[in-house]
């Protein structure tokens, strides 16, 4: 473990000093180097957990993430990267190197270093920042071990694959002191500002009382089997699993196909419904709440996967489209990431007022958590916000899986009179992998 007293930075020496100095800190331009990046004492440095697909993405760019990666931020400096794929983390190497060096044709950067287990590169006292892009099993257990080494973390969503585990990535998040940002993000994407404005237009009342609230997301997971195949050269399966029950290797598994295993995942249940669940929370203002009742479909009254809130409103699971309707008593909206539509029109084109609740402007998601970490302010996905959004999702999965109505206490995270289903609230881990 590395506390926090032992992880003063120049960066924050600098600050500091700064801060208690009768003139100001001047810095000579030499300093930011040729390439007009930020001085190295400035930059934050991270490292990385899973950096295959959408792990290299958030180092390099892609769709829905950044755009030109972290390796494009001036006051960035990725350091390291883990996976249990040898070539995973040496291409995420290459390409980091690759464009450093493209940025500063003085000379090449070779700073980068590669790792096949995380735990050597959470030994290191030069990183202050972790991203983990793992799959769900790991999200937390490598979120936790990130904290208690004294890292900000930023973790895709989900948050954790089960409700017992995001609450306690929440208490760790508090006691340790650090930034943490969940990686639903469509509360402060670059790329669309139009669930702020539909959550705005839904908590200052422009559809009326809102009564429903669909949610377009897949299916659930279930229990699938594959057959077993060799484990290619350079691939840690059994670091892969971590604390998954143990099944032999498939390399569709790994391409993919592990979202729809129970033993997993959620399905899109908590792939897409991480985004979606997450965005009807903030609409109703229940970013630290939940739903009180949950109904599966039982094939007569209840035909879809049911949630009541105690303020009447009622949100419904609906596979057959993306994005999430908005109905009240006086208008409707549509959103998803490619189109924003209200009913009528006028809804979305009236400003707000002075008294009316305005929500947090977009920033991006990694620069809200750069900045956070700079300040020590809480990130727009704050942990308790992926806690509880992801906690919706999990409790949609426990009703499919049980087939049973189910009653939720949001304020005690259990189940009212059901320890059947508080049972579903962790699951076992193999060893040695303990929180």
């Amino acid at each position: 473990m590395v506390s926090c007293a032992r992880r003063i930075s120049r960066r924050r020496f600098l600050r500091d000093a700064g801060a208690a100095a009768a003139a100001p800190l001047v810095l000579p331009a030499s300093v930011f180097g040729q390439d007009g990046r930020a001085a190295p004492s400035e930059r934050i440095t991270t490292g990385h957990i899973g950096v295959g697909g959408q792990g290299l993405a958030h180092i390099i760019g892609g769709p829905w993430v950044l755009k030109g990666g972290l390796v494009s931020l001036p006051d960035v400096q990725v350091l390291a990267a883990a996976d249990v794929n040898v070539h995973a983390a040496n291409r995420a190497k290459n390409e980091a190197e690759k464009r450093y060096a493209a940025a500063a044709p003085s000379g090449s950067y070779k700073g980068f270093t590669a790792y096949t287990d995380f735990r050597e590169m959470l030994d290191r006292k030069d990183i202050d920042a972790v991203l983990v892009a793992t799959h769900d099993p790991w999200h937390v257990p490598a979120s936790m071990a990130a904290v208690k080494a004294g890292k900000d973390v930023y973790c895709e969503k989900p948050l954790s694959l089960t409700i017992r585990e995001a609450r306690e990535m929440v208490q760790a998040v508090r006691r340790y002191g650090r930034v943490f940002q969940t990686g639903t993000q469509q509360r402060s994407a670059e790329y669309n500002g139009w669930f702020r404005q539909a959550c705005e237009l839904v908590r200052n009342g422009r559809i009326g009382k809102l009564q429903t609230v669909l949610v377009g997301v897949g299916h659930t997971s279930s229990d699938r089997w594959f057959p077993a195949q060799p484990v290619p050269e350079g691939f840690n399966w059994d670091m892969w699993l971590g604390p998954a029950p143990w099944r032999e290797y498939n390399s569709e598994i790994v391409r993919g196909s592990w979202f729809g295993i129970r033993d997993f995942s959620g399905g899109e249940i908590t792939n897409w419904g991480a985004h979606h669940f997450d965005i009807v929370q903030w609409a109703l203002d229940m970013d630290g709440s939940g739903p009180t009742e949950i109904l599966p479909p039982d094939g007569k009254d209840i035909k879809t996967l049911t949630y009541k809130y105690a303020n009447g409103v009622v949100v419904l699971h609906d596979p057959s489209f993306n994005g999430i309707k908005f109905n009240g008593t006086d208008g409707r909206i549509f959103v998803n990431r490619e189109q924003f539509k209200t009913e009528p029109e006028e809804i979305a084109k009236q400003p707000l007022g002075p008294g009316d609740v305005r929500l947090l402007k977009n920033t991006g998601h990694h620069r809200n958590w750069l900045d956070c970490i700079k300040t020590r302010r809480r990130p727009n996905a704050d942990v308790e916000i992926g806690c509880r959004s992801v906690t919706v999702c999990h409790l949609g999965n426990i009703a499919y899986w049980l087939k049973r109505p189910l009653t939720w206490d949001p304020a005690k995270e259990t189940f009212v009179g059901d320890p059947e289903a508080d049972r579903w609230l962790e699951r076992p881990r193999r060893s040695p992998w303990t929180l």
